[in-house]
């Protein structure tokens, strides 16, 4: 009987030991999906965001299209209202409407909430046109969320590192120039939009 219950011990030891090795190669090892991320550096600082190609593929693909094309280097964020969010990607320093590829569909789900700290694309009324500028939430815009009354807006990831550069680009003073209202006075200039070479 003695004998019995030191081979149960055993056998009980060995299937722990086993679990524990087991539940730490599991946290030691990459994830089957890394979810990408860009940095982006700006005048004002710099921002490391984090994409979500699962909730939304097609407008993660689209926005690492153009930041592997080097599509953003130079480009301003040219619509600031606090409270609310910062846009950006779509114009140069003298607010030159640059050339895009074609618009893409919307991925506004209900997955992905427009919140502080999220990046989102910006369009028009057409809920499919969407092309290359984008805009980063300073609160919660549930306005913003797709709904029985709107398409919403594509949400596709969020900034991980760095909101406080965001908060900083909303505290500058804007202007109409032109046709377009809320400009910053002091041009916040994308210098680079680049792929993190390092996942966290």
């Amino acid at each position: 009987m003695k004998r019995f219950v030191h081979i149960a011990k055993a056998l009980i030891f060995v299937h722990l030991l086993t679990f524990t090795v087991s539940g730490f190669a599991d946290a030691n090892t990459p994830a089957a999906h890394t979810n990408p991320s860009v940095i982006l550096e700006t005048s004002e600082g710099n921002m490391r965001i984090e994409l979500f190609p699962q909730k939304a593929p097609k407008t993660v693909e689209n926005f690492l299209r153009y930041v592997e094309d080097n599509y953003y280097d130079g480009l301003i964020f040219h619509r600031i209202i606090p409270g609310f969010m910062i846009q950006g990607g779509g114009f140069d320093t003298e607010l030159t409407r640059q050339k895009t590829r074609p618009p893409i569909v919307n991925e506004a789900n209900g997955f992905l909430p427009n919140k502080r700290g999220t990046i989102a694309m910006a369009r028009t009324n057409d809920p499919h046109s969407a092309t290359a500028q984008f805009f980063i939430n300073l609160v919660n815009n549930r306005q913003l969320n797709k709904s029985s009354q709107s398409a919403g807006y594509a949400v596709f990831g969020q900034v991980v590192e760095g909101l406080e550069v965001a908060d900083r680009i909303a505290r500058i003073k804007t202007e109409r120039k032109g046709m377009i209202a809320n400009v910053p006075t002091k041009p916040v200039i994308i210098h680079s939009a680049r792929i993190a070479t390092h996942q966290k």
